[in-house]
């Protein structure tokens, strides 16, 4: 028995790598293939007017950052699910979005606005934080139309 011991640890040892190996290279397959779905399940390309028909601008907004010594002029395009998501959005922005935004602002430093991942990441917190108010989640991007940041 001693003189198999050997012998049936080098088989397992080599049968497991095998399955490793196979199970590695079936990964790679299906990652292969989930880029082609993805790309197939992608929703197709807007036209101009269907962009402006669910896109909704929120004019100037100005208020002061997290460091005070720093002032923000800032406009928003905000782009929706669909037409009737847009008449919804229209309604409350003012009332619902514009406080959100100047709340948000005022928690953010000029540093985090200063560059371009920044700023996507802005508005990605504030597309959440906006779609928790809304009734129904239906604002789909969040983005800068103008922004100017000062000192005072």
């Amino acid at each position: 028995m001693k003189k198999m011991m050997p012998w049936l640890a080098t088989m397992l040892l080599a049968i497991t790598l095998i399955v490793v190996v196979v199970f590695v290279f079936m990964q790679g397959q299906n990652s292969k293939n989930d880029t082609h779905t993805a790309a197939a399940s992608e929703p197709k390309k807007m036209t101009a007017d269907e962009i402006v028909e669910v896109s909704s601008e929120l004019g100037e907004i100005k208020t002061n950052l997290a460091d005070t010594d720093h002032v923000i002029v800032v406009s928003f395009s905000f782009k929706l699910a669909d037409v009737k998501a847009k008449e919804d959005f229209e309604k409350i922005k003012e009332i619902v979005v514009k406080p959100i935004i100047i709340q948000t602002l005022a928690d953010t430093k000029s540093d985090e606005l200063a560059t371009a991942k920044g700023r996507i990441l802005f508005n990605e917190k504030l597309t959440g934080l906006i779609n928790e108010a809304l009734p129904e989640s239906n604002l789909s991007s969040t983005s800068f139309s103008s922004i100017v940041i000062a000192t005072m």
